[in-house]
């Protein structure tokens, strides 16, 4: 059938492929480790064969999907467009640049500072998912505004903006953070900000963080930080230690309602 659409997943150690109709709707799933191939639509089943054909290795096992979980309910039905878990560090900067770079080809643009900053945070992030993690980049919320990173894991649900400090001083005195000789910005409130509106939307507990990327120095003024985490990108593996809060179904279940676009729309 024309239009078929095969989309690989990987995550937790497992490796899928997933089989939809052009308007999203799953039709199989294949399950490389196990060469079974779970069919929702039987009437479908030679066209399903023919799209995993050259991603198929060996004999394949063929049949109705084993009793679903409560995450796979979630993952059947979301649309690819609703998905945000492809997005990457900096997608909304990246698409901005986009745009920007193709009219004014040899401008050099201040947004690449913060670009490059949510980039290795994001990869910082994304390594702790062995550690039972899971990360989310560039969420879009309601007024074109976005978090950085959204982490579900062991402690919990995090919201994590991303800061470019590159060798520059950072002085702390809540709300204001001050890069360098830069003009203070209230980037706290932000971050204190982004974590209501996320606990809003997951009806979850929701903690903020601000990663200090490159930073060289931090000064923390009177009088103190008040519900926010503050560290520099190099303490970023220290969250792996983490836990005592969610159970890892609790994570699976929070990450795919946190994926879906449509749970934003109302914060």
């Amino acid at each position: 059938m024309p239009g078929l659409r095969v989309t690989p997943v990987h995550r937790h150690g497992q490796a899928r492929l997933y089989v939809s109709l052009p308007d999203g709707r799953s039709v199989a799933w294949y399950d490389r480790d196990t060469g079974r191939v779970s069919l929702l639509l039987d009437d479908r089943r030679d066209e399903v064969l023919a799209a995993l054909r050259p991603y198929a290795v060996g004999e394949l096992i063929v049949g109705p999907p084993p009793v679903p979980t409560p995450a796979d309910l979630v993952r059947l039905s979301l649309h690819p467009d609703d998905d945000l878990a492809p997005n990457r560090p900096g997608e909304a900067i990246l698409t901005e640049l986009e745009r920007y770079e193709s009219q004014h080809r040899f401008r050099a643009d201040p947004r690449r500072r913060e670009l490059a900053a949510q980039q290795l945070a994001g990869a910082a992030l994304e390594r702790l998912e062995g550690a039972g993690w899971r990360v989310l980049h560039s969420v879009p919320l309601p007024g074109a505004a976005r978090i950085d990173h959204l982490l579900v894991g062991p402690a919990g649900v995090l919201t994590v903006r991303s800061l470019a400090a590159q060798r520059h001083r950072v002085r702390i005195a809540d709300p204001l953070v001050t890069v360098g000789r830069a003009a203070s910005v209230p980037y706290l409130r932000h971050a204190r900000h982004e974590a209501e509106r996320a606990s809003l939307a997951l009806a979850a507990a929701v903690r903020p963080v601000l990663v200090l990327v490159g930073a060289e120095r931090v000064e923390l003024g009177p009088p103190g930080i008040r519900g926010v985490s503050v560290l520099k990108d190099s303490e970023i593996p220290d969250l792996a230690r983490m836990g005592g809060v969610l159970k890892p179904a609790d994570v699976e279940s929070l990450y795919w309602t946190a994926r879906d676009r449509r749970t934003w729309l109302r914060v």
